[in-house]
Protein backbone atom coordinates (compact mmCIF):
# COMPACT_ATOMS: atom_id res chain seq x y z
CA UNK A 1 0.00 0.00 0.00
CA UNK A 2 1.13 3.55 -0.45
CA UNK A 3 2.70 5.54 1.94
CA UNK A 4 0.21 8.54 3.40
CA UNK A 5 0.89 11.44 5.55
CA UNK A 6 -2.82 11.43 6.46
CA UNK A 7 -3.79 9.67 10.17
CA UNK A 8 -5.16 6.45 9.46
CA UNK A 9 -8.74 5.63 8.93
CA UNK A 10 -10.86 4.21 12.00
CA UNK A 11 -14.08 2.17 11.90
CA UNK A 12 -15.94 3.43 14.84
CA UNK A 13 -13.80 4.13 17.43
CA UNK A 14 -15.73 4.62 20.51
CA UNK A 15 -14.61 7.87 23.03
CA UNK A 16 -11.52 6.65 25.20
CA UNK A 17 -12.95 5.44 28.04
CA UNK A 18 -11.65 6.04 31.95
CA UNK A 19 -10.81 3.64 34.23
CA UNK A 20 -9.04 3.21 37.60
CA UNK A 21 -6.27 3.01 39.22
CA UNK A 22 -2.66 3.73 37.42
CA UNK A 23 0.42 1.01 37.39
CA UNK A 24 3.70 0.89 39.72
CA UNK A 25 6.32 3.09 37.86
CA UNK A 26 9.97 3.51 37.10
CA UNK A 27 10.93 6.89 35.71
CA UNK A 28 14.06 7.30 33.11
CA UNK A 29 14.27 10.73 31.66
CA UNK A 30 17.11 12.51 29.81
CA UNK A 31 18.52 15.85 31.94
CA UNK A 32 15.91 18.82 31.12
CA UNK A 33 17.47 21.57 29.47
CA UNK A 34 14.25 23.60 28.09
CA UNK A 35 12.95 27.35 29.18
CA UNK A 36 10.66 26.99 31.85
CA UNK A 37 7.38 27.26 29.57
CA UNK A 38 8.94 23.47 28.10
CA UNK A 39 5.60 21.48 29.24
CA UNK A 40 3.12 24.23 29.27
CA UNK A 41 0.61 24.42 27.03
CA UNK A 42 -2.02 27.06 25.65
CA UNK A 43 -3.75 28.75 28.27
CA UNK A 44 -1.01 29.31 30.71
CA UNK A 45 2.81 30.81 31.05
CA UNK A 46 5.08 32.93 28.67
CA UNK A 47 5.05 31.72 25.35
CA UNK A 48 2.27 29.02 26.48
CA UNK A 49 1.76 27.87 22.71
CA UNK A 50 5.13 26.96 21.59
CA UNK A 51 5.80 23.56 23.69
CA UNK A 52 3.30 20.88 23.62
CA UNK A 53 3.32 17.62 25.18
CA UNK A 54 3.03 14.36 23.18
CA UNK A 55 1.97 11.14 25.24
CA UNK A 56 3.01 8.24 23.32
CA UNK A 57 2.00 4.81 24.92
CA UNK A 58 4.19 1.67 23.84
CA UNK A 59 4.24 -1.70 24.49
CA UNK A 60 5.68 -5.03 22.34
CA UNK A 61 5.35 -8.51 21.90
CA UNK A 62 1.81 -9.01 23.17
CA UNK A 63 1.59 -12.46 21.41
CA UNK A 64 -1.88 -13.11 21.02
CA UNK A 65 -1.81 -13.22 25.29
CA UNK A 66 -5.74 -11.63 26.01
CA UNK A 67 -5.50 -13.48 29.18
CA UNK A 68 -3.32 -13.05 31.83
CA UNK A 69 -0.58 -14.97 31.64
CA UNK A 70 0.18 -18.03 33.68
CA UNK A 71 3.35 -18.63 35.86
CA UNK A 72 6.23 -16.66 35.46
CA UNK A 73 5.49 -15.15 32.25
CA UNK A 74 2.43 -13.74 34.08
CA UNK A 75 5.15 -12.19 36.62
CA UNK A 76 7.33 -9.31 36.60
CA UNK A 77 10.27 -8.79 38.89
CA UNK A 78 10.57 -5.25 40.53
CA UNK A 79 13.53 -3.79 42.25
CA UNK A 80 13.56 -2.08 45.90
CA UNK A 81 14.94 0.64 47.30
CA UNK A 82 16.75 -1.54 49.67
CA UNK A 83 17.89 -3.39 46.88
CA UNK A 84 16.10 -6.85 47.21
CA UNK A 85 13.43 -7.59 45.13
CA UNK A 86 9.99 -8.58 44.65
CA UNK A 87 7.38 -10.25 41.78
CA UNK A 88 4.33 -8.59 40.89
CA UNK A 89 1.90 -10.42 39.20
CA UNK A 90 1.07 -8.96 35.44
CA UNK A 91 -0.52 -8.99 32.32
CA UNK A 92 -4.24 -9.79 30.49
CA UNK A 93 -6.03 -7.13 28.36
CA UNK A 94 -8.69 -6.51 30.57
CA UNK A 95 -6.19 -4.88 32.58
CA UNK A 96 -3.98 -3.63 29.71
CA UNK A 97 -7.07 -2.03 28.50
CA UNK A 98 -7.79 -0.34 32.27
CA UNK A 99 -4.41 0.94 32.90
CA UNK A 100 -3.69 2.82 29.17
CA UNK A 101 -7.32 4.10 29.24
CA UNK A 102 -6.65 5.78 32.84
CA UNK A 103 -2.68 6.74 31.71
CA UNK A 104 -4.62 8.91 28.22
CA UNK A 105 -6.76 10.51 30.86
CA UNK A 106 -6.02 14.36 30.99
CA UNK A 107 -3.62 14.02 27.58
CA UNK A 108 -5.42 14.90 24.92
CA UNK A 109 -2.06 14.29 22.56
CA UNK A 110 -1.90 10.95 23.03
CA UNK A 111 -0.49 8.07 20.28
CA UNK A 112 -0.80 4.40 21.42
CA UNK A 113 2.35 2.75 19.54
CA UNK A 114 3.28 -0.53 19.60
CA UNK A 115 7.11 -2.79 18.38
CA UNK A 116 5.63 -5.72 16.44
CA UNK A 117 5.03 -9.43 17.49
CA UNK A 118 1.18 -8.49 18.59
CA UNK A 119 0.64 -11.96 17.30
CA UNK A 120 2.18 -15.40 16.54
CA UNK A 121 3.11 -17.94 18.96
CA UNK A 122 -0.45 -17.08 21.10
CA UNK A 123 -2.57 -19.08 22.97
CA UNK A 124 -5.11 -21.43 21.78
CA UNK A 125 -7.97 -18.35 22.72
CA UNK A 126 -6.53 -16.16 19.74
CA UNK A 127 -4.09 -19.09 17.96
CA UNK A 128 -7.27 -21.33 17.28
CA UNK A 129 -8.32 -18.46 15.05
CA UNK A 130 -5.46 -17.07 13.28
CA UNK A 131 -4.87 -14.36 15.45
CA UNK A 132 -8.66 -12.34 14.61
CA UNK A 133 -9.20 -12.46 18.59
CA UNK A 134 -5.95 -9.81 19.23
CA UNK A 135 -6.86 -7.56 16.00
CA UNK A 136 -10.50 -7.41 17.72
CA UNK A 137 -8.81 -6.46 21.01
CA UNK A 138 -6.02 -4.15 19.98
CA UNK A 139 -8.68 -2.10 17.72
CA UNK A 140 -10.56 -1.89 21.33
CA UNK A 141 -7.22 -0.66 23.03
CA UNK A 142 -6.80 2.06 20.39
CA UNK A 143 -4.13 0.78 19.30
CA UNK A 144 -2.84 3.24 16.32
CA UNK A 145 0.44 2.09 15.08
CA UNK A 146 2.34 -0.72 15.18
CA UNK A 147 5.84 -2.10 13.06
CA UNK A 148 5.70 -5.82 12.43
CA UNK A 149 7.26 -8.05 13.89
CA UNK A 150 8.94 -11.53 12.85
CA UNK A 151 5.94 -13.80 13.99
CA UNK A 152 3.85 -11.29 11.83
CA UNK A 153 5.37 -13.70 9.29
CA UNK A 154 4.08 -17.22 10.87
CA UNK A 155 1.81 -17.72 8.50
CA UNK A 156 2.95 -15.66 5.55
CA UNK A 157 2.80 -12.05 3.97
CA UNK A 158 -0.94 -13.16 2.76
CA UNK A 159 -1.89 -13.88 6.33
CA UNK A 160 -0.17 -11.05 7.21
CA UNK A 161 -2.37 -8.81 4.59
CA UNK A 162 -5.53 -10.71 5.97
CA UNK A 163 -4.86 -9.02 9.22
CA UNK A 164 -4.48 -5.74 8.38
CA UNK A 165 -7.28 -5.73 5.24
CA UNK A 166 -10.21 -7.88 7.03
CA UNK A 167 -11.92 -10.38 5.07
CA UNK A 168 -12.60 -14.71 6.37
CA UNK A 169 -9.91 -17.02 6.66
CA UNK A 170 -9.16 -18.31 3.14
CA UNK A 171 -9.50 -21.89 4.65
CA UNK A 172 -11.48 -22.34 7.96
CA UNK A 173 -13.86 -19.32 6.72
CA UNK A 174 -15.46 -16.80 9.12
CA UNK A 175 -15.35 -17.92 12.99
CA UNK A 176 -18.31 -15.44 13.74
CA UNK A 177 -21.68 -14.72 11.73
CA UNK A 178 -19.60 -11.13 10.64
CA UNK A 179 -16.93 -10.60 8.43
CA UNK A 180 -13.56 -9.92 10.14
CA UNK A 181 -13.14 -6.71 9.91
CA UNK A 182 -9.20 -6.22 10.03
CA UNK A 183 -6.79 -3.92 12.22
CA UNK A 184 -8.39 0.02 13.03
CA UNK A 185 -4.10 0.73 12.66
CA UNK A 186 -1.87 0.36 10.39
CA UNK A 187 0.82 -2.41 10.54
CA UNK A 188 4.51 -1.39 8.79
CA UNK A 189 6.80 -2.95 6.97
CA UNK A 190 9.55 -0.46 5.97
CA UNK A 191 12.25 -2.96 5.55
CA UNK A 192 9.90 -5.90 4.13
CA UNK A 193 9.89 -6.03 0.50
CA UNK A 194 8.09 -8.35 -2.65
CA UNK A 195 11.02 -10.00 -4.22
CA UNK A 196 9.45 -8.91 -7.59
CA UNK A 197 8.37 -5.64 -7.12
CA UNK A 198 11.10 -4.55 -4.75
CA UNK A 199 8.22 -2.51 -2.47
CA UNK A 200 7.55 -2.90 0.72
CA UNK A 201 4.61 -4.96 0.91
CA UNK A 202 3.00 -2.71 3.65
CA UNK A 203 3.29 0.75 4.65
CA UNK A 204 6.46 2.19 5.29
CA UNK A 205 5.70 4.92 7.49
CA UNK A 206 2.50 6.69 8.88
CA UNK A 207 2.06 10.29 10.33
CA UNK A 208 0.20 10.96 13.45
CA UNK A 209 -1.82 14.52 13.14
CA UNK A 210 -3.77 16.38 15.69
CA UNK A 211 -3.87 20.44 14.90
CA UNK A 212 -0.88 21.51 13.75
CA UNK A 213 1.23 18.74 15.76
CA UNK A 214 2.34 15.96 13.66
CA UNK A 215 4.54 13.06 14.36
CA UNK A 216 6.22 10.33 11.68
CA UNK A 217 6.26 6.60 12.26
CA UNK A 218 8.60 4.07 10.86
CA UNK A 219 8.41 0.17 11.32
CA UNK A 220 10.70 -2.25 10.76
CA UNK A 221 11.12 -5.90 12.25
CA UNK A 222 14.76 -7.12 12.78
CA UNK A 223 16.50 -8.13 9.37
CA UNK A 224 17.50 -11.75 10.06
CA UNK A 225 13.47 -12.73 10.38
CA UNK A 226 14.05 -15.26 7.84
CA UNK A 227 16.06 -16.93 10.12
CA UNK A 228 13.88 -17.37 13.29
CA UNK A 229 10.65 -18.22 11.40
CA UNK A 230 9.97 -20.70 8.68
CA UNK A 231 11.02 -21.03 5.16
CA UNK A 232 7.20 -21.25 3.94
CA UNK A 233 6.26 -17.81 6.22
CA UNK A 234 9.12 -15.30 4.08
CA UNK A 235 8.59 -17.06 0.95
CA UNK A 236 8.68 -14.46 -1.96
CA UNK A 237 10.22 -11.29 0.69
CA UNK A 238 13.38 -9.86 1.71
CA UNK A 239 14.22 -8.69 4.97
CA UNK A 240 16.37 -5.19 4.60
CA UNK A 241 19.16 -3.24 6.96
CA UNK A 242 17.15 -1.85 10.11
CA UNK A 243 19.44 1.12 10.02
CA UNK A 244 19.56 1.69 6.55
CA UNK A 245 15.74 1.55 5.86
CA UNK A 246 15.28 3.66 8.79
CA UNK A 247 17.70 6.34 7.71
CA UNK A 248 16.00 6.33 4.56
CA UNK A 249 12.60 7.31 5.60
CA UNK A 250 13.48 9.34 7.61
CA UNK A 251 14.54 11.61 4.93
CA UNK A 252 11.58 10.96 2.98
CA UNK A 253 9.30 11.78 6.37
CA UNK A 254 11.95 15.13 6.40
CA UNK A 255 11.17 16.37 2.92
CA UNK A 256 7.28 15.64 3.49
CA UNK A 257 8.39 18.38 6.22
CA UNK A 258 7.89 16.09 9.15
CA UNK A 259 10.61 16.57 11.56
CA UNK A 260 9.49 14.45 14.34
CA UNK A 261 9.96 10.91 13.83
CA UNK A 262 9.69 7.75 16.25
CA UNK A 263 11.33 4.36 14.81
CA UNK A 264 9.02 1.08 15.86
CA UNK A 265 11.71 -1.55 15.84
CA UNK A 266 10.97 -4.89 16.51
CA UNK A 267 14.53 -5.66 17.32
CA UNK A 268 15.86 -5.23 20.91
CA UNK A 269 18.74 -5.60 23.82
CA UNK A 270 19.28 -7.02 26.97
CA UNK A 271 19.50 -5.23 30.45
CA UNK A 272 22.08 -5.95 32.89
CA UNK A 273 19.63 -6.61 34.90
CA UNK A 274 15.94 -8.09 34.68
CA UNK A 275 13.80 -5.91 37.13
CA UNK A 276 11.48 -3.74 35.01
CA UNK A 277 12.60 -0.62 36.67
CA UNK A 278 16.58 -1.41 36.52
CA UNK A 279 18.20 1.79 35.76
CA UNK A 280 20.75 0.81 32.75
CA UNK A 281 21.96 4.65 32.43
CA UNK A 282 23.13 4.83 35.86
CA UNK A 283 26.79 4.25 35.03
CA UNK A 284 26.40 6.35 31.83
CA UNK A 285 23.75 6.66 28.94
CA UNK A 286 23.19 3.00 27.95
CA UNK A 287 25.98 1.55 29.69
CA UNK A 288 23.27 -0.97 30.92
CA UNK A 289 22.13 -2.15 28.16
CA UNK A 290 24.05 -5.01 25.55
CA UNK A 291 22.39 -6.77 22.22
CA UNK A 292 21.94 -5.71 18.28
CA UNK A 293 19.74 -2.74 19.55
CA UNK A 294 22.82 -0.66 20.59
CA UNK A 295 24.43 -0.95 17.80
CA UNK A 296 21.12 -0.15 15.71
CA UNK A 297 20.87 2.74 17.75
CA UNK A 298 23.97 4.17 17.37
CA UNK A 299 23.73 4.33 13.85
CA UNK A 300 20.32 5.34 12.99
CA UNK A 301 20.18 9.24 11.62
CA UNK A 302 19.57 12.13 15.00
CA UNK A 303 16.87 12.70 12.60
CA UNK A 304 14.99 10.30 14.67
CA UNK A 305 14.01 11.24 18.20
CA UNK A 306 12.69 7.99 20.09
CA UNK A 307 13.35 4.01 19.42
CA UNK A 308 10.33 1.84 20.78
CA UNK A 309 11.71 -1.67 20.24
CA UNK A 310 10.69 -5.17 21.14
CA UNK A 311 12.06 -8.92 19.95
CA UNK A 312 14.06 -9.69 23.39
CA UNK A 313 10.95 -9.37 25.72
CA UNK A 314 13.37 -7.51 28.06
CA UNK A 315 12.21 -4.22 29.96
CA UNK A 316 14.23 -1.08 29.80
CA UNK A 317 14.12 2.61 29.07
CA UNK A 318 17.61 3.81 28.52
CA UNK A 319 19.65 6.26 26.34
CA UNK A 320 21.37 5.55 23.96
CA UNK A 321 23.78 8.03 22.38
CA UNK A 322 22.89 8.81 18.67
CA UNK A 323 25.36 9.43 15.82
CA UNK A 324 25.92 12.94 17.03
CA UNK A 325 26.56 11.94 20.33
CA UNK A 326 22.83 13.42 21.53
CA UNK A 327 21.06 10.58 24.04
CA UNK A 328 18.12 9.69 22.64
CA UNK A 329 15.32 7.37 24.61
CA UNK A 330 15.44 3.94 23.42
CA UNK A 331 12.35 1.85 25.14
CA UNK A 332 10.61 -1.66 26.01
CA UNK A 333 8.28 -3.19 27.60
CA UNK A 334 8.84 -6.79 28.08
CA UNK A 335 6.09 -8.76 26.80
CA UNK A 336 2.48 -10.52 27.10
CA UNK A 337 0.93 -7.15 27.71
CA UNK A 338 3.00 -7.20 31.40
CA UNK A 339 3.94 -3.81 31.20
CA UNK A 340 3.66 -0.52 29.09
CA UNK A 341 5.72 2.50 28.29
CA UNK A 342 4.53 6.06 28.65
CA UNK A 343 6.73 8.57 27.41
CA UNK A 344 6.32 12.48 26.80
CA UNK A 345 7.68 14.12 23.69
CA UNK A 346 7.49 17.55 24.04
CA UNK A 347 7.08 19.29 20.68
CA UNK A 348 8.32 22.58 19.58
CA UNK A 349 6.02 24.34 16.98
CA UNK A 350 8.52 26.43 16.11
CA UNK A 351 11.01 24.00 14.85
CA UNK A 352 8.21 21.09 14.45
CA UNK A 353 10.77 19.21 16.28
CA UNK A 354 10.68 17.35 19.24
CA UNK A 355 12.92 18.73 22.17
CA UNK A 356 14.90 15.80 22.71
CA UNK A 357 16.51 17.23 25.94
CA UNK A 358 13.08 16.90 27.38
CA UNK A 359 12.18 13.47 26.72
CA UNK A 360 11.00 11.60 29.59
CA UNK A 361 9.88 7.77 30.06
CA UNK A 362 8.92 5.39 32.41
CA UNK A 363 7.91 1.89 32.27
CA UNK A 364 4.45 0.87 34.29
CA UNK A 365 3.79 -2.91 35.44
CA UNK A 366 -0.15 -3.75 34.34
CA UNK A 367 -1.35 -4.87 37.69
CA UNK A 368 -3.91 -6.95 37.68
CA UNK A 369 -5.22 -4.89 41.05
CA UNK A 370 -7.30 -2.66 38.96
CA UNK A 371 -11.41 -3.08 37.64
CA UNK A 372 -11.12 -5.15 34.30
CA UNK A 373 -12.35 -3.53 31.41
CA UNK A 374 -16.30 -4.79 31.00
CA UNK A 375 -15.70 -5.15 26.89
CA UNK A 376 -12.25 -6.98 27.19
CA UNK A 377 -13.89 -9.26 29.05
CA UNK A 378 -16.83 -10.06 27.02
CA UNK A 379 -14.84 -9.89 23.91
CA UNK A 380 -12.55 -12.96 25.91
CA UNK A 381 -15.63 -15.07 26.74
CA UNK A 382 -16.87 -14.69 23.36
CA UNK A 383 -13.66 -16.06 21.96
CA UNK A 384 -13.47 -18.82 24.73
CA UNK A 385 -16.75 -19.96 24.23
CA UNK A 386 -15.96 -20.51 20.82
CA UNK A 387 -12.81 -22.57 22.08
CA UNK A 388 -14.08 -24.88 24.84
CA UNK A 389 -15.09 -27.45 23.09
CA UNK A 390 -11.48 -28.53 21.91
CA UNK A 391 -9.45 -26.25 24.45
CA UNK A 392 -10.94 -28.05 27.73
CA UNK A 393 -10.22 -31.37 27.13
CA UNK A 394 -7.70 -32.88 29.02
CA UNK A 395 -4.29 -34.42 27.83
CA UNK A 396 -2.28 -35.26 30.96
CA UNK A 397 -1.85 -34.82 34.35
CA UNK A 398 1.82 -33.24 36.34
CA UNK A 399 2.51 -33.79 39.51
CA UNK A 400 4.08 -29.73 39.87
CA UNK A 401 4.80 -26.55 37.72
CA UNK A 402 6.58 -28.10 34.84
CA UNK A 403 8.81 -23.96 34.11
CA UNK A 404 10.49 -23.02 30.88
CA UNK A 405 12.92 -21.03 32.17
CA UNK A 406 16.95 -21.98 32.94
CA UNK A 407 19.35 -23.00 29.88
CA UNK A 408 17.62 -25.98 30.12
CA UNK A 409 14.26 -26.35 31.29
CA UNK A 410 12.35 -28.90 32.34
CA UNK A 411 9.74 -27.99 29.86
CA UNK A 412 12.05 -28.30 26.82
CA UNK A 413 13.13 -31.37 28.40
CA UNK A 414 9.62 -32.46 28.17
CA UNK A 415 8.74 -31.56 24.96
CA UNK A 416 12.01 -33.33 23.54
CA UNK A 417 11.57 -36.57 25.59
CA UNK A 418 8.06 -36.70 23.89
CA UNK A 419 9.52 -35.96 20.45
CA UNK A 420 11.38 -38.65 21.16
CA UNK A 421 9.05 -41.43 21.84
CA UNK A 422 6.72 -40.22 19.13
CA UNK A 423 10.06 -40.62 16.45
CA UNK A 424 10.47 -44.12 18.26
CA UNK A 425 6.73 -44.76 17.09
CA UNK A 426 7.97 -44.01 13.53
CA UNK A 427 11.10 -45.62 13.22
CA UNK A 428 12.20 -47.81 16.30
CA UNK A 429 16.08 -46.55 15.39
CA UNK A 430 15.27 -43.12 16.61
CA UNK A 431 18.30 -42.12 18.86
CA UNK A 432 17.60 -39.23 20.23
CA UNK A 433 15.38 -35.28 19.76
CA UNK A 434 16.30 -31.92 20.08
CA UNK A 435 14.11 -29.21 20.58
CA UNK A 436 14.78 -25.44 20.12
CA UNK A 437 14.40 -22.83 23.27
CA UNK A 438 12.12 -20.56 20.89
CA UNK A 439 9.90 -23.00 20.50
CA UNK A 440 8.61 -23.65 23.86
CA UNK A 441 6.06 -20.63 24.42
CA UNK A 442 5.09 -21.18 28.04
CA UNK A 443 5.73 -24.05 30.91
CA UNK A 444 2.75 -25.87 32.73
CA UNK A 445 1.03 -25.06 35.82
CA UNK A 446 0.18 -27.22 38.33
CA UNK A 447 -2.44 -25.26 39.70
CA UNK A 448 -5.58 -25.54 37.79
CA UNK A 449 -6.71 -22.18 35.71
CA UNK A 450 -10.37 -23.28 35.38
CA UNK A 451 -12.61 -25.73 36.66
CA UNK A 452 -10.03 -28.84 35.30
CA UNK A 453 -8.67 -29.28 38.82
CA UNK A 454 -5.09 -28.97 40.03
CA UNK A 455 -2.63 -30.89 37.83
CA UNK A 456 -4.72 -31.21 35.12
CA UNK A 457 -3.01 -30.47 31.16
CA UNK A 458 -5.68 -28.94 29.50
CA UNK A 459 -5.52 -29.14 25.01
CA UNK A 460 -5.34 -24.91 25.55
CA UNK A 461 -2.63 -25.47 28.10
CA UNK A 462 -0.57 -27.31 25.50
CA UNK A 463 -1.58 -24.93 22.81
CA UNK A 464 -0.23 -22.06 24.80
CA UNK A 465 3.82 -24.13 25.20
CA UNK A 466 3.35 -25.03 21.44
CA UNK A 467 1.72 -22.73 18.81
CA UNK A 468 3.41 -23.18 16.28
CA UNK A 469 1.73 -26.06 14.00
CA UNK A 470 5.40 -27.42 13.43
CA UNK A 471 5.71 -31.55 12.39
CA UNK A 472 8.20 -33.66 14.18
CA UNK A 473 10.66 -34.87 11.52
CA UNK A 474 13.22 -37.49 11.50
CA UNK A 475 16.51 -37.49 9.95
CA UNK A 476 19.60 -39.37 9.65
CA UNK A 477 23.01 -37.27 10.87
CA UNK A 478 26.61 -38.96 11.07
CA UNK A 479 28.42 -38.32 14.89
CA UNK A 480 30.41 -35.55 13.18
CA UNK A 481 27.29 -33.40 12.06
CA UNK A 482 25.68 -34.32 15.53
CA UNK A 483 28.12 -32.45 17.39
CA UNK A 484 28.45 -29.37 14.78
CA UNK A 485 24.83 -29.30 15.42
CA UNK A 486 25.47 -29.15 19.22
CA UNK A 487 28.37 -26.64 18.31
CA UNK A 488 26.14 -24.38 16.42
CA UNK A 489 24.19 -23.62 19.68
CA UNK A 490 26.98 -21.20 20.89
CA UNK A 491 29.14 -20.40 17.51
CA UNK A 492 28.13 -18.74 14.23
CA UNK A 493 25.14 -16.75 14.51
CA UNK A 494 24.61 -18.22 17.93
CA UNK A 495 27.79 -16.97 19.07
CA UNK A 496 26.87 -13.66 20.99
CA UNK A 497 23.47 -14.99 22.23
CA UNK A 498 23.31 -18.96 22.16
CA UNK A 499 20.29 -21.18 21.25
CA UNK A 500 20.88 -23.86 23.62
CA UNK A 501 18.76 -27.56 22.20
CA UNK A 502 16.83 -28.89 24.51
CA UNK A 503 17.83 -32.46 24.52
CA UNK A 504 16.02 -35.95 25.35
CA UNK A 505 16.47 -37.87 28.30
CA UNK A 506 19.97 -39.53 27.40
CA UNK A 507 21.67 -37.42 25.84
CA UNK A 508 24.59 -35.38 27.93
CA UNK A 509 26.94 -33.09 27.84
CA UNK A 510 29.16 -30.09 28.96
CA UNK A 511 28.44 -26.31 28.38
CA UNK A 512 31.43 -24.56 29.75
CA UNK A 513 30.49 -20.70 29.46
CA UNK A 514 34.73 -19.22 31.11
CA UNK A 515 35.67 -20.43 26.96
CA UNK A 516 33.99 -18.81 23.35
CA UNK A 517 31.97 -19.97 20.63
CA UNK A 518 31.93 -23.55 19.88
CA UNK A 519 34.24 -24.43 22.34
CA UNK A 520 31.88 -23.78 25.00
CA UNK A 521 30.64 -27.29 23.94
CA UNK A 522 32.65 -29.84 25.32
CA UNK A 523 33.54 -32.06 22.79
CA UNK A 524 34.96 -35.26 25.07
CA UNK A 525 31.45 -34.94 27.56
CA UNK A 526 29.17 -35.59 24.89
CA UNK A 527 27.57 -38.89 25.23
CA UNK A 528 24.35 -40.65 24.07
CA UNK A 529 23.37 -43.38 26.58
CA UNK A 530 26.35 -43.29 28.78
CA UNK A 531 28.50 -44.01 25.33
CA UNK A 532 30.92 -41.28 23.34
CA UNK A 533 29.40 -39.84 20.06
CA UNK A 534 30.61 -42.21 17.54
CA UNK A 535 31.87 -39.20 14.47
CA UNK A 536 31.16 -42.04 11.59
CA UNK A 537 28.47 -43.52 13.33
CA UNK A 538 24.72 -42.90 11.76
CA UNK A 539 21.72 -41.53 14.35
CA UNK A 540 18.43 -40.65 13.59
CA UNK A 541 17.25 -37.51 15.47
CA UNK A 542 13.94 -35.72 15.90
CA UNK A 543 13.58 -32.37 15.76
CA UNK A 544 10.40 -29.97 14.54
CA UNK A 545 10.25 -28.84 10.84
CA UNK A 546 11.36 -25.62 11.69
CA UNK A 547 14.71 -26.82 13.21
CA UNK A 548 14.74 -29.79 9.71
CA UNK A 549 14.80 -26.42 7.90
CA UNK A 550 17.73 -24.86 9.20
CA UNK A 551 16.46 -22.31 11.22
CA UNK A 552 17.41 -20.51 14.37
CA UNK A 553 21.08 -21.06 12.82
CA UNK A 554 21.39 -24.48 12.87
CA UNK A 555 22.71 -25.10 9.35
CA UNK A 556 23.80 -28.63 9.89
CA UNK A 557 19.97 -29.59 10.90
CA UNK A 558 19.02 -28.69 7.28
CA UNK A 559 21.67 -31.23 5.86
CA UNK A 560 20.19 -34.58 7.03
CA UNK A 561 19.03 -38.03 5.16
CA UNK A 562 16.48 -39.76 4.81
CA UNK A 563 13.72 -37.15 6.06
CA UNK A 564 10.54 -38.60 7.45
CA UNK A 565 7.51 -36.30 8.06
CA UNK A 566 5.52 -37.03 11.26
CA UNK A 567 2.37 -35.21 12.83
CA UNK A 568 2.50 -32.02 14.28
CA UNK A 569 4.71 -31.23 17.33
CA UNK A 570 1.54 -30.77 20.02
CA UNK A 571 0.06 -33.76 19.24
CA UNK A 572 3.01 -35.77 19.62
CA UNK A 573 3.49 -33.77 23.02
CA UNK A 574 -0.29 -34.55 24.13
CA UNK A 575 0.22 -38.44 22.85
CA UNK A 576 3.06 -38.68 25.43
CA UNK A 577 1.38 -36.75 28.20
CA UNK A 578 -1.45 -39.09 27.66
CA UNK A 579 0.34 -42.10 27.70
CA UNK A 580 2.53 -41.50 30.41
CA UNK A 581 0.09 -39.93 33.08
CA UNK A 582 -2.78 -40.26 35.22
CA UNK A 583 -4.92 -38.64 37.89
CA UNK A 584 -3.69 -41.20 40.15
CA UNK A 585 -0.11 -41.39 38.89
CA UNK A 586 0.75 -37.93 37.27
CA UNK A 587 4.29 -37.44 35.42
CA UNK A 588 6.75 -35.27 37.24
CA UNK A 589 9.00 -32.30 35.52
CA UNK A 590 12.06 -33.31 34.55
CA UNK A 591 15.14 -32.48 36.04
CA UNK A 592 16.43 -30.21 33.71
CA UNK A 593 20.24 -32.11 34.61
CA UNK A 594 21.57 -33.30 31.20
CA UNK A 595 23.45 -30.35 30.34
CA UNK A 596 26.05 -29.47 33.28
CA UNK A 597 27.11 -26.03 33.05
CA UNK A 598 30.46 -24.66 33.93
CA UNK A 599 30.08 -20.60 34.71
Amino acid sequence: MPATSQPYPRRGRAFRLVAAAAGLATAGALAAALPADAHETKGGGHHPSRYQDVQLLSFNDLHGNLEPPSGSSGRVTELQADGTTKTIDAGGVEYLATHLREARKGKPYSITAAGGDMVGASPLISGLFHDEPTIEALNKLDLDVTSVGNHEFDEGARELARLQNGGCHPTDGCYTDKEFEGADFPYLAANVLDEKTNKPILKPYWVWKKKDVKIGFIGVTLEDTPGVVSAEGVKGLKFKDEVETINKYARVLQAQGVKSIVALIHEGGLPAAGAYNYSCDSAGAGSGISGPIVDIAKNITPAVDALVTGHTHAAYVCTIPDPAGRPRMVTSAASFGRLYTDTTLTYDRVTGDIARTAVKSANHVVTRTVAKAPDMTELIAKWNTLAAPIGNRAIGYISADVPNTGTESPMGDLIADAQLAYGKELDPETDLALMNPGGVRAGLAYAAKGSEGDGVVTYAEGFTVQPFSNTVNLQNFTGAQLIQVLKEQVSGTNAAAPKILQPSSGLTYTLDLTKTGADRVVTDSIRLNGSAIDPAATYRVATNSFLAGGGDGFSTLGQGTGDLVGTDDLAALAKYLTANSSVGSPISPPAADRITIVS
